[in-house]
């Protein structure tokens, strides 16, 4: 049984009575095994976390890993354009290599910026190179291959076979689903209803009860997409998904910016996950979903930086202040989103949105060993006040403030050195390949 001691830290437990206090933290193997002011134990790693905060582990639930190679080449442009004349054809560009190359690239930047896990939408094709940067690296995700055998305009760069999708995801799911005892998880991932035909979509429902997994796709991020659903599919696009009984808690959506009262009630009472990506809604000018209005229904919010080419970073900390500062600007109300809520949305609301609530997204002795040892000092940070630990986490801190992130029970990052994955050799080949990506993709405009 391997053990390590995260000592002297400020704990931010996220538990029942959010208590934040100083002490030590006892990892065996893959769980919190003991948490107290002071723990004597041999361990076989010892981590002084004196003047650090510990937190759990950052959870997003809309990330695009396949895209990470993309950054900064689809810039500027509304949704609908920015898919169809950039991103399907770069995603229809990869090769086995450079999906992969694109999966660790994004997972190396997600780790050392705490996030410690993620729901994940993959490609039409070469997934299967993004679930083994996923087992390679000890990160912890849930993750599908991207479904697209539609298209209203007639064709896109990514159409494919009904069956074969279908097939194709069946497969992933058989292998991966539940790989280290849980750490990879599978979910269907039909793109979004513009991409999708109805026989596909009814299937994904039938398969995602059959073996118990999630569903994950977009929903109303933009006017235009909305627009091209009700004159597809003849109604709202929340409405349509409940029609066909694809809502309901196995189901997460990312965006939701366009609802109106009827769709708001529909995902609040089915207890359907709404993934909020507000960095990326203003880079694309989508919108600002009503998020506050939503939690107010009880709805199941969780947060996320949605794909690099659409933000362009996958830094929760940033997302986290974005998503407290927006719903004040829009409501001209200070008191809405406070940080203690935004903080809670980046942990436990991710752990529900996951279906993990008793496994993640808080430390808690059992759960499992996903904590981030977080250094304050910075001069962005100062002055240190413990009774602001929280607000300093959503308001100030940044990426670059992570120190360390444990992942199953299991060291990724140590004093912001990757140990699973080499971050040079990455880069390297991340820079070697982008070109050729998009001289290739050229050949996949429409």
């Amino acid at each position: 049984m391997s053990k390590i001691l995260v000592t002297n830290a400020t704990i931010v437990t996220m538990n029942k009575n959010r208590d934040i206090f100083k002490g030590d933290i006892l990892i065996e193997d893959n769980k919190i095994a003991r948490i107290a002011k002071n723990i004597e134990a041999k361990a076989d790693k010892v981590i002084d976390a004196r003047d650090k905060v510990v937190i759990p582990g950052l959870i997003q639930t809309h990330i695009h890993l396949t895209q990470t190679l993309f950054r900064g080449q689809a810039d500027d442009m509304e949704l609908l354009e920015w898919l169809r004349k950039k991103v399907w054809p770069l995603e229809a560009a990869h090769t086995a290599e450079s999906n992969r190359i694109s999966a660790e690239l994004g997972i190396a930047e997600l780790i050392k910026g705490g996030t410690t896990s993620i729901i994940d939408m993959g490609t039409v094709n070469h997934t299967e190179e993004i679930f083994k940067a996923v087992y390679k690296s000890g990160f912890r995700a849930i993750m599908g291959k991207c479904m697209m055998d539609y298209e209203s305009n007639g064709k896109n760069a990514l159409m494919e076979d009904t069956q074969k999708s279908i097939l194709e995801s069946v497969k992933l799911l058989k292998k991966w689903h539940m790989k280290d005892n849980g750490r990879i998880q599978y979910a269907f991932a039909p793109r979004f209803v513009i991409s999708c035909s109805e026989k596909l979509l009814l299937e994904t429902k039938r398969l995602s009860k059959e073996y118990d997994v999630m569903i994950h796709t977009h929903a109303s991020e933009n006017q235009s997409e909305i627009r091209i659903v009700q004159e597809d599919r003849g109604m709202r696009n929340i409405v349509y998904l409940d029609k066909l009984g694809l809502t309901g808690e196995n189901l997460i959506l990312a965006h939701c910016i366009w609802l109106d009262e009827e769709e708001m009630k529909i995902i609040a009472n089915t207890g359907t996950k709404v993934a909020h990506c507000p960095n990326s809604n203003l880079k694309l000018a989508s919108g600002i979903a009503k998020i506050p209005e939503l939690l107010a229904m009880n709805a199941n919010i969780s947060l996320a930086a949605d794909g690099a080419p659409c933000n362009n970073n996958l830094d929760m900390f940033s997302e986290m202040r974005t998503a407290a500062l927006i719903q004040k600007g829009r409501l001209l109300d200070p008191t809405v989103m406070p940080a203690e809520k935004v903080f809670e949305l980046a942990t436990i609301g991710g752990a529900k949105a996951m279906r993990m609530e008793d496994k993640l997204g808080s430390i808690e002795e059992g759960k499992l060993a996903d904590i981030v040892v977080i250094d304050l000092n910075s001069v962005h940070c100062i002055p240190t006040d413990e009774e602001n630990t929280i607000s300093k986490l959503v308001y100030s801190a940044r990426a670059t403030d992570v120190e360390t992130t444990i992942i199953n029970g299991k060291i990724v990052m140590e004093k912001r050195e990757l140990t699973t994955l080499n971050e040079s050799e990455i880069r390297n080949e991340a820079n070697r390949i982008i070109k050729k990506q998009v001289d290739k993709a050229m050949r996949y405009k429409l």
